[in-house]
């Protein structure tokens, strides 16, 4: 906490889901007794009167809108907007014109701070298959390589222990600092650290991911009646074959079966909505074809 003592003058908008989160972010003595408050951080808080029966209702970091929203109504009013999950592992933002930040994002200004400060070891991020490409080609060009793991924090910090690296997270909100004591991802902490970078920098939000080209991405589910490997399915391998070499490398096809439900996930991203959408219909209708 000490290095936050900068913080002053910030005004933030918290959304507490409502559950963990309101224990210390939505708790005003809470947040006395860890010294959040004394930062002088000028904050509001939505969603932070738990029931039992209203987490993440309409609110929290799966509704990052609403935040978003409540910040673009009120512009000028709040520097960023914080989301956290029920739990408060995950943090999504919105910057001050309401725009929603998410994990993506999130690992790409930590990258390039935690890089300016000798922390990120190895130069090395780890995302998740999910993460866009768009990030991937961002930390590329601040010399920072970005590694895949499956999706799951359970993935990603396996990754992150197998290769040494101090920073890895999903588009989700997920984040994991390992280049101090935390062992695990905290949304609280990670809205501090983002806090910090923004003081840190004296950029707001909206600036310090600026150059971030989000491709347009699709995931479409396909239900099937038993899974077969996509290699042995000649028109679906064609189709997938036939996208990635469209591509060429400037937008990503992954297709894989979930691992709790009967269903094909296909997922494509391209430089064009139009692109994405014709990629995806056809490796669809293949797999809807043969398995359906």
């Amino acid at each position: 906490m000490k290095r936050l003592s900068v913080l002053i003058g910030a005004a933030v908008l918290l959304c507490c889901a409502p559950r963990t989160a309101v224990v210390v972010a939505g708790d005003k003595e809470a947040l006395e007794k860890v010294e959040y408050f004394p930062l002088k951080v000028g904050t509001t808080f939505l969603h932070s009167s738990p029931d039992g029966q209203n987490i993440n209702e309409n609110c929290g970091a799966l509704h990052p809108e609403t935040v978003a929203w409540f910040v673009a109504d009120q512009l000028g009013s709040f520097d960023v907007g914080v989301t956290f999950d029920g739990d408060a592992d995950r943090a999504l933002f919105c910057d001050a014109n309401g725009r929603v930040v998410n994990g993506d994002a999130v690992l790409l200004l930590a990258a390039r701070e935690m890089q300016s400060r000798g922390s990120l070891a190895n130069a090395t991020v780890v995302a998740t298959t999910m993460s866009n490409m768009g990030l991937e080609l961002a930390l590329k060009r601040s010399g920072i390589q970005m590694l895949r793991a499956n999706v799951g924090d359970k993935y990603v910090l396996e990754e992150m222990q197998r290769v040494g690296a101090t920073l890895g997270g999903e588009q989700s909100g997920h984040i994991l600092f390992r280049d101090g004591e935390a062992t695990t991802g905290d949304g609280l902490l990670t809205a501090l650290r983002v806090l910090e970078i923004m003081v840190r920098t004296g950029k707001p939000l909206a600036d310090l991911v600026s150059d971030l080209k989000v491709f347009p991405q699709t995931i479409r589910n396909v239900r099937v009646r038993e899974k077969v490997p996509f290699a042995q399915i000649p028109a679906a391998q064609a189709a997938i074959t036939a996208a990635e070499r469209e591509l060429d490398g400037n937008g990503r096809v992954v297709v894989r079966y979930s691992g709790t439900e009967a269903l094909a996930r296909v997922m494509i991203e391209a430089e064009s909505k139009e692109q994405m959408d014709r990629l995806a219909e056809s490796i669809v209708g293949s797999i809807q074809s043969a398995l359906g």
